[in-house]
């Protein structure tokens, strides 16, 4: 029985395949690569309920209804958004100055844990208050007080040039 099943099963998927790879490359606006993957996921899914799927009435519209919940859930994930690429964005370029890069990584060193962790989220990774503030398990409050805090000793201790890196 099982053997029959699983027989059903490949002439299923080698009949669909194509078609579900057609509808998941205009899921993904192109993108073969995920395509080919919600398709390989799709089919998965479908080969461990296959006893149940074969007995519906229609197991191709069941296969598509598979392929686009599996493609919503994929775009509800936070990685949906990477994109393989062959440019490394962390390369250095050779602009950038790595006297100012070590002064200003040891100012930093010399905030207090706090301040320095306010100064990366805020600036470095560009969060908003309540992003920071979330993430720092505190006030929007404490926040702003804690950024005009840190930028004022951050400025003390790298001088004036910092006025012209720091956002106000």
């Amino acid at each position: 029985m099982r053997q029959v099943r699983a027989q059903e099963y490949a002439e299923f998927a080698a009949a669909r395949a194509g078609h579900l790879y057609r509808s998941a490359c205009l899921l993904t606006a192109g993108d073969t690569h995920l395509a080919e993957d919600l398709v390989q996921e799709t089919l998965g899914r479908l080969y461990v309920r296959w006893g149940r799927v074969s007995k519906v009435g229609n197991p191709a519209a069941y296969a598509q209804t598979v392929l686009t919940r599996t493609f919503l859930a994929h775009q509800r994930r936070r990685s949906s958004s990477e994109r393989a690429t062959d440019i490394l964005p962390d390369r250095a370029d050779g602009t950038a100055d790595p006297s100012l890069r070590l002064t200003l990584m040891s100012a930093l060193r010399r905030l207090p844990v706090k301040d320095r962790a306010v100064v990366v989220l805020r600036y470095w990774e560009d969060r908003s208050i309540e992003e920071t503030a979330d993430a720092m398990n505190a006030s929007s409050a404490a926040v702003r007080t804690r950024c005009v805090r840190a930028l004022a000793r951050l400025r003390e201790l790298l001088g004036e040039d910092v006025g012209e890196y720091a956002r106000p």
